[in-house]
């Protein structure tokens, strides 16, 4: 019988692609995963290990070579408002203004228009932006415009957040915010949130377990819970004692002399 409290659930799933040139190219093998509602979860792992795959395929943009993709018992059968995903390169419309960027997704719902109005609103005032609803995308800050991304996922109230990398387009000190308001936000909302990363410290800080993944193992190759208390200090020794742990169980089934976070 399902397990009412988990939202997201992969089964045995495998995804190989076919080229006439490289032939067959397993990047995920027998990924078996579960994640339960308001859980805060991040992917981490090297350019090629399959992290991105493996988000599309729970968006419903791809589908598993084998296996199945499971939200709240349902097989993902394509995308949908269940699941919303959150870009690095914002994918707004920048001839719209920022609330008009939120209501795309409710008006291909058939919410009406006070409501779309109102419910973006909203969504941007969590997100910081009340006094930005009405200026065009193109004039924000690459940090308003991820915040922006964020309000017109969390506007679809999806049982699952996905974001792939989001801040990756980010300068440090813009990252680092958006690092202390994402955890703002996912506390307000309680969303699910599966996070993709290669970064060692935006996975410890942002999550509350991370998973690692590697090209060589295909797949999971551990899982760290993260019980630090809220703020994280990146410069303290139990944070760094994380990152060392991370690291290695990164690391375990690479040669010695790879570089895994190489671009």
């Amino acid at each position: 019988m399902p397990n009412p409290d988990v939202v997201l659930a992969c089964e045995a799933l495998d995804r190989t692609f076919y080229s006439k040139d490289a032939g067959q190219n397993k990047v995920l093998q027998d990924i078996n995963f579960e994640m339960r509602k308001g859980e805060f979860v991040v992917l981490i792992g090297p350019s090629g290990c399959g992290k991105s795959t493996l988000l599309n395929i729970i968006a419903g943009f791809d589908k598993p070579s084998a296996g199945r993709a499971l939200i709240d018992g349902a097989p993902i059968v394509g995308p949908g408002p269940d699941k919303a995903m959150v870009f690095q390169d914002y994918a707004l419309l920048p001839w719209l203004n920022a609330r008009e960027n939120i209501e795309i997704g409710l008006r291909m719902q058939n919410i009406p228009a006070k409501q779309r109005t109102e419910t973006a609103k909203y969504f941007l005032n969590l997100v910081g932006l009340a006094e930005a609803s009405e200026r065009p995308v193109y004039k924000l800050s690459g940090g308003m415009q991820q915040r922006v991304s964020i309000a017109r996922a969390l506007a679809l109230k999806p049982k699952v957040l996905l974001m792939d990398e989001p801040f990756g387009a980010l300068d440090a000190f813009q990252r680092a915010i958006m690092h202390k308001e994402l955890i703002r936000i996912w506390r307000a909302t309680q969303a699910t949130i599966i996070f993709v990363t290669h970064s060692l410290e935006e996975a410890i800080f942002l999550g509350e377990r991370v998973v690692a993944m590697t090209p060589k193992a295909v797949g999971f190759t551990g899982e760290l819970r993260i019980d630090m208390a809220r703020p994280r200090d990146p410069l303290s020794p139990e944070f760094a004692s994380l990152k060392r742990e991370l690291y290695d169980m990164l690391t375990a089934h690479m040669p010695a002399d790879a570089d895994i976070f190489a671009e």
